[in-house]
């Protein structure tokens, strides 16, 4: 059986459709996607992530103990920043993509996604050290995401504090009466335009979803939450990222300090590199007007299928066929022509730079 965030019902009772995603019962659209992909580049909507994981770590060697488990490079964070980063196995591939505040000088809130909660935590877990707490609290969390280019005037209304203008910051709110843990807002959205996440004890949920609603922000759903981040070519766990696949394939080499010191998957990842990569992650443009674009559509070059894609959507923004495929890597050229095959028809296609979208100035 799915499980449900707290907002559930607040999501039926806005005329949310209903669907299971990673074992959770979540809004795919309440509107259409369209329209609430419409609202967040040029408004604000809010999406529910309270689906995803919350780990806190803390102790004199919390910063030591997962720069040896995480790709990026934990000891360059000040209190109050946050980085984008890895969790891979021995052989590089990617056990999953997450993100890590430090929200004390020994204290660290990770965020993690919502199929690999458990997986993550009994990964790390199973790698402990002195001087480390780890704690899941993911049960007792509830997490929202607001953006568009409204949402700074939106939290500034709701928090009567300017919110922080660089990405990738962590700032610990007001505590509600009677909560029992810290909530935080954060800066580091999901779909390439300005906004901020709260973290918040999941008591607290509902109210601060209506607050928001009540302000004019709009509900938004996966759907939307889709088209957003393939738009920006952000990558998703279970599709266009897996075991099988490194985060160096993936384009995200920028997130892999090989320069720190020894980590899980280093070795590996130094190898790969050295070699040079078989194949690699690319932006793909429908040229005419097709159906949408789904995951495990055939990409073809010269006749022959050498891929399917990791991602596909229609782009609302762009107004046409977009994917993510890794390509042998002769072919993950900008300018390569190739066909998507969708329902037994090809449609022209081409590799294009990342991202598809560029927000407005």
């Amino acid at each position: 059986m799915s499980q449900r965030t707290p907002l559930y019902d607040n999501h039926v009772a806005a005329g949310g459709r209903m669907v299971d995603f990673a074992g959770w019962e979540m809004p795919v659209q309440y509107t259409g996607i369209l329209d609430e992909h419409r609202s967040v580049r040029e408004g604000c909507g809010v999406f529910d992530i309270s689906h995803m994981g919350e780990f806190m770590v803390a102790g004199p060697g919390a910063a030591a103990w997962l720069e040896g488990l995480l790709t990026n490079r934990v000891a360059r964070l000040s209190v109050g920043e946050a980085q984008y980063t890895l969790m891979v196995n021995e052989r590089g591939g990617v056990i999953d993509d997450l993100i890590v505040y430090r929200i004390q000088d020994e204290g660290f809130l990770l965020i993690v996604n919502a199929a690999k909660i458990d997986e993550d935590a009994a990964w790390l877990q199973g790698r402990p050290a002195d001087g480390v707490r780890f704690d899941n609290l993911s049960d007792q969390y509830a997490a929202l995401a607001v953006q568009g280019p409204d949402a700074p005037a939106v939290f500034e209304r709701l928090f009567r504090q300017p919110l922080p203008a660089e990405r990738n910051r962590v700032i610990e709110l007001p505590g509600a009466d009677g909560a029992s843990l810290p909530a935080y807002a954060v800066t580091t959205g999901y779909t390439g335009e300005t906004g901020f996440e709260l973290v918040i004890p999941a008591a607290y949920a509902a109210a601060t979803w209506e607050s928001l609603l009540a302000a004019g922000v709009k509900p938004c759903g996966l759907g939307a939450r889709d088209t957003l981040r393939l738009e920006m070519c952000y990558p998703l766990n279970g599709s266009d990222l897996s075991p099988e696949h490194s985060p160096l394939e993936a384009g995200l080499g920028f997130f892999v300090d090989l320069e720190k010191g020894d980590f899980v998957g280093r070795d590996a990842l130094v190898q790969q590199k050295a070699s040079g990569l078989t194949r690699r992650l690319v932006a793909i443009q429908v040229e005419e007007k097709s159906p949408p674009i789904r995951p495990h559509y055939g990409v073809v070059a010269g006749g022959e299928v050498v891929a399917e894609t990791s991602s596909g959507a229609l782009s609302p923004s762009l107004g046409c066929g977009i994917a993510l495929a890794y390509l042998p890597f002769a072919l993950a050229k900008i300018g390569q022509p190739l066909e998507i095959e969708v329902r037994g028809r090809r449609y022209r296609a081409t590799v294009v730079k990342k991202p598809f979208y560029q927000k407005k100035s």
